[in-house]
C-alpha cells in the first residue's frame, strides 16, 4: 500500500516511516513540503505523491503553549486536520488521525475511558485535538482515529528521557504522583497503525501500551532501569507543579476494539520503557 505519512521528522512519525517501510510503499512528509494548515497544501500533496493512506502525525504537541497560542495550536491540530480529512475524501483516500487522552477531562474514576466515552476536554490542547476527531469522524472516505498517551520514544524530549538525565544531574527528584495514565512507545504503537492501516479498519481505537502507573511509577523504573536506586525519586501532588494547562488526574484508556479485531496485545509499558532506555544506552535512535 502506498503510504504517506505527515510530521514524519517529529518522534513518532519519524518511527513510523520506519517500521512499516518493509511492509508498504512510504513516503514521509513534514513542514518544509507545506504547510497543512494553507487550504490547497493537502489536495497538492495528495496529487503529487498519490497515497492510498495517510497516517497523520502532524501536531502542535506543546500542551502548555497552547494555552497562550490558541489560534496556532487550533490551526495545525483542528484546521489542518479538517483541511486534509476534506482532501481525503475527494480521492477516496484513507486516513488515521492520531489523538489524545487529553480529549477526556480525566476527573472520572480510576477507571478510565473507553473508546465510546463523551468527548470533553479539560485543556485547550485537548479542545483542539477534539477538533480533529470531530472533522475525521464526518469523513466519507476510510477513517481511523487513535488515541495515545504519555508517547515517548526516538525524540529529543520525552519523560523518560528527561528522568534518565535529571538522575544523572541530581541526587534526589520529585515526581507527581497523582495523574495515572497508559504509557505508549512509539515503536509499539507503530506496530497498531500497521495492523490498522493494513485491515483498513474503521473507528476509534485506543492504542498505548498494556498496564497502568502514575508519572512517580514511572519515573521509579527509569531508576531501576539505570541501576540507581528508584528511592531518589519522591512522590508529591501536582499542585507543587503547577502548569498553564490543566492536566487530566486520570489518562487511563481502556482499550476493546482493537482486541475484537484481532490485533496482537500490546507489551507492558516496563518491557516498552526498558527497550527504549536500552536503545539509548546502546546509542541507537537520531538523539541517543
Amino acid at each position: 500500500m502506498r503510504i504517506l505519512v505527515t510530521g514524519a521528522e517529529g518522534m513518532l512519525g519519524h518511527t513510523v516511516v520506519q517500521q512499516l517501510q518493509p511492509l508498504h510503499d512510504m513516503s514521509g512528509i513534514d513542514l518544509a513540503h507545506g504547510d497543512l494548515t494553507v487550504p490547497g497544501t493537502a489536495e497538492a500533496l495528495l496529487e503529487e505523491y498519490r497515497p492510498e493512506w495517510v497516517i497523520h502525525c502532524a501536531a502542535w504537541t506543546d500542551v502548555d503553549g497552547a494555552e497562550t497560542s490558541r489560534e496556532l495550536a487550533l490551526a495545525v491540530n483542528g484546521t489542518a486536520t479538517g483541511l486534509m480529512a476534506r482532501a481525503c475524501d475527494q480521492v477516496g483516500c484513507g486516513l488515521t488521525y492520531l489523538s489524545t487522552d487529553y480529549v477526556f477531562n480525566g476527573q472520572g474514576g480510576p477507571e478510565g475511558y473507553g473508546e465510546d466515552d463523551a468527548r470533553d476536554p479539560v485543556n485547550y490542547y485537548g479542545l483542539t485535538k477534539a477538533a480533529g476527531e470531530e472533522a475525521v469522524e464526518a469523513m466519507t472516505a476510510p477513517w481511523q482515529i487513535v488515541r495515545i498517551s504519555w508517547l515517548f520514544g526516538d525524540g529529543p524530549v520525552n519523560f523518560p528521557r528527561t528522568m534518565r538525565r535529571l538522575l544523572a544531574e541530581r541526587k534526589t527528584l520529585r515526581v507527581v504522583n497523582d495523574q495515572t495514565g497508559c504509557p505508549t512507545y512509539t515503536v509499539d504503537l507503530a506496530q497498531v497503525l500497521a495492523f490498522l492501516v493494513s485491515g483498513r479498519h474503521r473507528g476509534i481505537f485506543h492504542a498505548t501500551n498494556g498496564g497502568v502507573c502514575t508519572w512517580w511509577d514511572l519515573a521509579r523504573e527509569v531508576a531501576r532501569l539505570e541501576a540507581t536506586d528508584p528511592g531518589r525519586v519522591h512522590p508529591c501532588a501536582s499542585s507543587e507543579y503547577p502548569t498553564a494547562a490543566v492536566r487530566p488526574r486520570c489518562s487511563v484508556l481502556h482499550s476493546t476494539r482493537l482486541e475484537a479485531l484481532g490485533c496482537p496485545d500490546r507489551p507492558h509499558w516496563t518491557d516498552a520503557l526498558a527497550r527504549y532506555l536500552a536503545s539509548l544506552s546502546a546509542g541507537q535512535g537520531r538523539f541517543a
